[in-house]
């Protein structure tokens, strides 16, 4: 897809979800070490349940030290409910731990280091970065933007890692971090994986998927 014909399809998308990129999910807020837990347990679930989980968890284990120290049993007790937990606990402790002996406490602020930390990997570490630290150094691809992407015309495969890069070579790096959220919002709330609605679609007219489906009706 030409950048010209992204950008018109961006801004028509913004026009519709104005306050997406103002609004990013709920577990994309607080604290670095609380979007790097709770992001990593979002995996393979919904964000209603890990939501579920926060206040439980934090209360018990507030700090990277204290999950570090935690006893795996105790925590899979509080994370049971999200599926995969025994591996999400055990990711969850030892990132806690590898924060403290390799980054003092702190989530390191580069790609590089993030994709050290078990449990994450590129769309987790985005997250991370973008709404937690502030920087922008790529495009969080998770099930809604690899969905839009193919279906949009952005990308015209299911790898996660090229439907980054392609992302990133249409867009402009300023809008990296807000175009993940406003897809999410358009996926949400329009284009659903089984029935997109698509007659409502503000972007319709320029969608790969609508124009191929319309074709083949005729």
């Amino acid at each position: 897809m030409k950048k010209q014909d992204a950008a018109l399809i961006y801004s028509l998308l913004v026009k519709r979800y104005p306050d997406a990129r103002d609004s990013p999910a709920i577990l994309s807020k607080g604290s670095a070490f609380e979007v790097l837990v709770l992001t990593i347990l979002s995996a393979q679930t919904t964000d209603r349940a890990v939501l579920k989980v926060r206040e439980p968890l934090f209360k018990k284990y507030p700090t990277p030290a204290a999950l570090a120290k935690a006893n795996t049993e105790d925590v899979e007790m509080i994370i049971h409910s999200l599926g995969y937990y025994h591996a999400k606990a055990q990711n969850i402790i030892t990132a806690s731990q590898i924060l403290l002996s390799t980054f003092g406490g702190n989530v390191p602020e580069s790609m590089d280091e993030l994709l050290t930390i078990p449990g994450v990997g590129r769309k987790t570490a985005n997250i991370v970065l973008y709404h937690a630290l502030g920087r922008n150094e790529g495009i969080a691809v998770d099930t809604h933007v690899r969905r839009l992407a193919q279906r949009i015309g952005f990308s015209n495969t299911d790898n996660v890692t090229v439907i980054e890069q392609d992302l990133m070579t249409i867009f402009p790096q300023e809008q990296w971090g807000d175009l993940t959220d406003v897809l999410i919002a358009h996926g949400r709330t329009c284009c659903d994986a089984k029935k997109p609605q698509c007659e409502a679609c503000p972007i319709s007219l320029r969608c790969r998927f609508y124009l191929m489906t319309a074709k083949k009706s005729k």
